[in-house]
Order: C-alpha cells, then structure tokens, then sequence
C-alpha cells in the first residue's frame, strides 16, 4: 500500500524479531515507512508493511499545513497526511493559528494584559497596592489553571480547553487558548547560553538548537541579520524540525554570520548563535602550472613552465594589438596574425593612411580564447591564444560594450547600448564559449538593462546560480538564473531611494554591496543585501563610492571617485562588516585592483588610478600606510573611452603575479607589485584601455 506523507523516509527499528505462528521470521528491521506511519507486521501474511500511528504524544508545538488546518505539533500534521492519503507539509506561516479570527495576536496580547491588571486591581485593596505586580499576574494564572483543571491532574487536557472554547463560541480556541496560555509562563535562557560559537567546516552540515526553556514554550522563530528565517523557502535552510532547531545543509562561507532565535511574542529574550566557517580550498594555493607563448617554427605556441611566476598581457591598442610578456617584458605586435578570411579586424579608416583598430571589453575564457568587443562593427571577435589568430566574428546587437565570461556556465555574457545614447540596451549570451567555434548568440528576455553583475568564483566558491541585472535610473536590481537566463525576483530598493550604480560581492557572510545615487543623481551609501535570504539588511553604514573586494572576501574597499576618499572594511570571522580606515587622499580614482602581499600572509596592497592625475596611489591595507608612484602620464580622456567610466584602468597579473599594469594616452607603464616601483613604460600604444591577462591557471 502507498502511504503518502512528507516524501522523506525515516528508519524504523523494532528491536529484537518478530516471529510469525508458523516459524517464519518477519522483521521491520528493513522496512522504511514514510512519517505519519509505523512498521506492523501483518499477522495474516507474515510480512511488514506501514499503517499510519493510532496517536501522536502529547505535545504542543503548533504548526500550519499545506491545506490549511492548524496541527498542535508535527506528528499530528504526519498523521493527518497518512491517513487522508495525500501529501500535507508544514507551511512555515502563522496564518492559520488566527484563521477566522480578525483579532490579531498583538490585541488579543494586550487585552489579555488588560484583564490581568483589571482583575489584579479587584484582588488587591486600593490603600494596599501589591509591591510586586508580576507576582500577582503569575498567581492569577496559576488561579486561573487551577479552575480549568477539571480533573484536577496538573495539566490542561483538549477536552478541557474544548470545554472553555464552547463556551465562548471559538472552534479551535483551545489550540489559541493554549499558545496565549504560554505567553504568561515564565522563559529561561541560562546566561552562559545567551551567545553560542559554532564552527563548520565547509561542505558539512550544522545544527543550531535553541536553548530557550519553558512549559508550553511558543514557535521558537529564527533570524538571521534581522530577516525571519522560518517563513522562507530556502534550500539550505528547509527544516526547523520537532525541536525547533535550525538546520544548515552544505555550509559555505556565506553563512557566516549571527543567527538569533527567540519564542514567538518573546522577542525581548533571544540566544545569538554565531557561526564561523573554516574554508576547504578547492584548488592548492600555490602556482603549479603557468602559460607563456614562444616562438617553434612559423607558429606560435602555448607551453607549460611549471612554478614560474609569469604569463602575458594581450593588450587592444588603437593602432594594433600587443602581446607583453612579463618575464622579460618583450613587445610583439600582433596585427599581421588577425586576419581572419579575407576580413580586417582593423579597418582602414577613409583618409587615413593607417589601420585603426576601435576595442571596448575583452574576457579571456580558459585560457584557450579572447573574446573582444569592437562597437563600432557590431560584433565579437574570438582570438585563439594558442595561434594567436581570430577564429571568428560573431555579429551581435549594435555597440557592444561589457563582456563577463560565466566561468560556470562557460559562457560569455553580452552587453550592447543600442547606440551612444543607450536607448535601446540589450543583453545576449554566447553559450559554450571555450569550444571557440561556430559560435551563436541567445538574445535574453530582459529588456531596459544598463549593466550587470555576476559574482566572481574563487578559490572557495567554484560555482555561481545567479546573478543580477538593473537599470541605473530605477530603485531595484533583479535576481537572474544563469543557467536558464531567466527572471527569478525583484529587490526593491524603494525604501531607501537608491538607484544602483555598480554591484560587488564578498563570499565570507554572503554580501552583496550596492553602490547608489539618490533621486538627485547625488552620492548615497551603500546597500547591503543579504545573498541568504535575497533581503535588503540596510545602510552599510556611511560608506560611499564604488565597491571593490578583494580575491579572499576579506577586505571591502569603497572609492569615491569624485572625492578622493577611500574606505577599508574588513569582514570578521564572526561575518561581520567592519571599517578599520578612512582614507582621505587627492586621487580621483579611476580603478583600482588588489595586490597580494609578499612579506605578510593574507594580506594585500591597493593599487588606485586616477581620472585625472597622473599618478598612481598604492596602500598597505594592514597597516593604511598610502605612498604614490608619480607622472605615469596623462590618462586617456573620458571623451577618447565612452565606453565606461573606467577611463584609466589597473590591471594585475593572475593570483599570484607580481606585475600590474595601467595605460596613459600614448603609452603604457609596467608596475612591480613586489617591490611597489615602475617597472618600465612601454611607448607606441594609444588608446590601450582594453586588457587581457593570459596564463592563470
């Protein structure tokens, strides 16, 4: 017989055998019954089979179901679907506690604190006022209790509480009787309980158990940064269980953080759990195998020189393309490799005598192709690295500007205005991207897009479901499946009239940082959403300007380009965001990347560049010290790149290089990050905002 119940299996165990009158063994020992059911053995046939439970232990642990009906606790939820055939689950909502009743749980709270006081002022004469009032409402309860304790056996029976809730005309008001009973009984949370530590590792699962005690205890309901849990449909948070505990399926960094639970109308007493997580890497930390192009014949080739710190920048330049190694910082153009049948990648420009190549953004994908924007040809170019030569154009919507490679999904997300007006913006997908040939493009189904976000993966975090898309005149962004390309939910942004401008994310406690522009088109603080729950937390504080984090989560650096001033927080191992410097410099920053420290484990440096200025500003994030590398040129002008406001950019070497690099208007300078100097200026390069580095592994 099929018995329906939540659709998870649960063991039975009967301890020692059942034997049939005819000898036969018949054990429940292998027989799985589904909850709500429990393993008999058949004495006509001699076999196990599941029957739905006769009753349910006397409990009080209310619950709503997925038809409707209030439960005094999960075993009577069980039973119910077992025996009506169906599949009844926990609806993690208080709707039905109050069904047909328009009195809510807060006036129902206070009239009945109206009626204790009412009936404490009668008890006690009015030239005598009690010195302890609680006292007095404690002992008008147990009066109370006593009185509705017909059989007088210290509890309170349903048939007994059926007798009041006939008497006022309340169908269920046992059930409601008994919950506000319990608001008067006395909680506890021992002291030493009050603040929980728990450690995981991630990949494993957690459990975190409320201490709060007391007879008839309400709904234990759990928070996590001031957002209610229970009532939320996630994956890795889907069952509080019999006891009310909270559990956490395959643990990972973003659920670090505070979790916060208390009796339901009790908000007054709660027990914070903090959760730290320690990291499993999923790939070895240290360099085993980079890529550097050389020269074996007529062709050009990839090899593989094990532990070597160095690779290659492919940098798109207005008047050709430049390969720069790193190791000895030789210059190879390109141009005569990216012909690709009998097209130019580089048109000749009428009444000039020259090619002139036009870039925006270029992404590399697995180290096996570049895929490269040119906007005014209305396509995507992709350059085999191993060969050095285009394989392909892919047409796409006029003016591309903003490619990101999907590392999880492999494929290469698509960003196009329209025009120079960006009236008519369109996001495509090119699926597959690493296979490299005979490339398509997806046209999306989101319309009025201005930018997008995708969360990076890492050491940790090797796979990413979602990302956002958002208009930067509009007060939301919008939650998106990667693998499906589709919508999945709006996150308003109304309440606090922000517009967002650019996105970040850090692994460790799970943040989403929003950088904003109020209604005036003026500077607003950031956002921060919470990627557990998909819930706006708040302000994060008076942090301003664009955020940036760097590759370990660790650290949050906000830059306000028009002011100068740059903002270092750290996230704790407890999950929480802190400000540690706030920096107040002359640099108008343009971009700016993380370095990692060579003398410090864990640490990094900051390299910043300006809109403007010709400098470039380099801080020691564990200590704030700031020092400047000086006349690095002049920056290309924002009327020379449109394409975003990333006039200047700073661009690293891999995870663990040593070299960055950043172009001015004609040139390009080379910074060792080991040593915090220039490296050298490479001449000849106009334009080259367009960089790609090739080689990590």
């Amino acid at each position: 017989a099929q018995i329906f119940g939540t659709g998870i299996l649960s063991p039975v165990f009967i301890l020692g055998s059942n034997f049939a009158k005819d000898g036969l063994h018949a054990s429940c020992e292998k027989k799985y019954c589904g909850r709500g059911s429990r393993c008999v053995v058949n004495r006509d046939t001699n076999q196990p089979e599941c029957r739905c439970v006769e009753d349910c232990k006397s409990s009080y642990m209310p619950v709503c179901g997925s038809d409707g009906k209030f439960y005094e606790n999960h075993c009577q939820l069980h039973r119910a679907s077992c025996l009506q055939r169906k599949k009844i689950y926990i609806i993690h909502s208080k709707d039905c506690f109050f069904k047909g009743d328009t009195c809510t749980m807060a006036s129902y709270r206070q009239l009945k604190g109206v009626l204790l006081e009412l009936q404490a002022q009668r008890s006690a004469p009015p030239r005598h006022p009690p010195a302890d009032r609680a006292a007095q409402k404690r002992a008008l309860v147990e009066e109370l209790f006593q009185h509705l304790d017909a059989n007088k056996d210290g509890h309170l029976s349903s048939s007994e509480l059926a007798q009041v809730g006939a008497v006022l005309g309340k169908g269920n008001f046992g059930a409601i009787w008994c919950y506000s009973f319990a608001e008067v009984v006395q909680l506890s949370l021992p002291e030493e309980q009050r603040v929980s530590i728990t450690t995981i590792t991630v990949g494993l699962s957690t459990i975190l158990t409320c201490s709060i005690r007391g007879a008839l205890r309400p709904p234990i309901i759990w928070k996590r940064n001031g957002i209610i849990l229970n009532f939320l449909d996630l994956e890795d948070i889907n069952d509080f269980g019999e006891d009310d505990s909270l559990y956490i399926t395959k643990v990972t960094t973003i659920h670090m953080g505070n979790y916060t639970c208390h009796a339901y109308g009790y908000e007054e007493l709660y027990q914070t759990h903090i959760l730290q997580v320690n990291a499993r890497l999923q790939h070895s930390a240290t360099p085993s195998n980079y890529f550097t192009f050389s020269k074996k014949g007529n062709n050009n080739n990839l090899k593989s020189h094990p532990k070597t710190l160095w690779n290659c920048f492919l940098w798109f330049s207005k008047p050709n393309v430049i390969l720069l190694r790193t190791l000895n910082l030789q210059k190879l153009s390109l141009f005569s490799s990216f012909l690709f049948l009998q097209e130019e990648i580089c048109p000749r420009v009428e009444g000039e005598g020259t090619q002139s190549c036009l870039w925006a953004s270029a992404v590399n994908v697995r180290d096996k192709y570049i895929y490269v924007t040119q906007p005014k040809q209305n396509r995507v170019m992709i350059i085999d690295i191993q060969t050095q030569k285009a394989v392909q154009s892919v047409d796409v919507d006029p003016l591309p500007t903003k490619l990101h490679y999907d590392k999880s999904h492999d494929q290469v997300w698509v960003l196009s205005w329209g025009d120079m007006r960006r009236s008519s913006p369109t996001l495509q997908v090119i699926p597959e991207a690493s296979t490299g040939e005979e490339q398509h493009v997806i046209r999306t189904p989101f319309k009025g897009v201005d930018d997008f976000f995708i969360p990076p993966t890492n050491l940790i975090i090797n796979h990413v479901r979602f990302g956002f898309i958002y208009n930067k005149s509009k007060p939301a962004v919008h939650k998106i499946d990667l693998e499906t390309v589709t919508h999945i939910k709006t996150i308003s942004f109304r309440n606090y009239s922000c517009a967002p401008q650019t996105m970040a994310y850090t692994h460790l406690g799970g943040y989403f940082l929003v950088q904003c522009r109020g209604q005036r088109g003026a500077a607003a603080p950031q956002l921060l959403i919470d990627s557990v729950t998909d819930a706006v937390i708040g302000t994060n504080g008076a942090v301003l300007g664009t955020p940036h984090v760097s590759p370990d989560g660790r650290f949050l650096v906000s830059a306000d380009g028009d002011g100068g001033r740059i903002q270092v927080q750290t996230v704790t191992v407890q999950g929480e965001i802190k400000l540690i410097y706030d920096l107040q410099t002359n640099i108008h920053v343009s971009d700016l990347t993380f370095q990692p420290s060579f003398t410090e484990g864990n640490q990094y440096y900051i390299y910043a560049t300006s809109h403007l200025q010709t400098d470039v500003l380099f801080v020691e994030l564990s200590t704030g010290k700031m020092n400047v590398l000086k006349n690095l040129k002049d920056p290309i002008t924002s009327k020379d790149w449109p394409w975003s406001s990333y006039n200047r950019i700073m661009k690293d070497s891999g995870l663990f290089g040593q070299y960055l690099i950043t172009p001015a208007k004609d040139s390009l300078f080379v910074i060792n990050g080991r040593q915090n100097t220039l490296r050298c200026e490479v001449s000849g390069i106009r334009r080259g905002n367009t960089v790609v580095w090739v080689g990590e592994v």
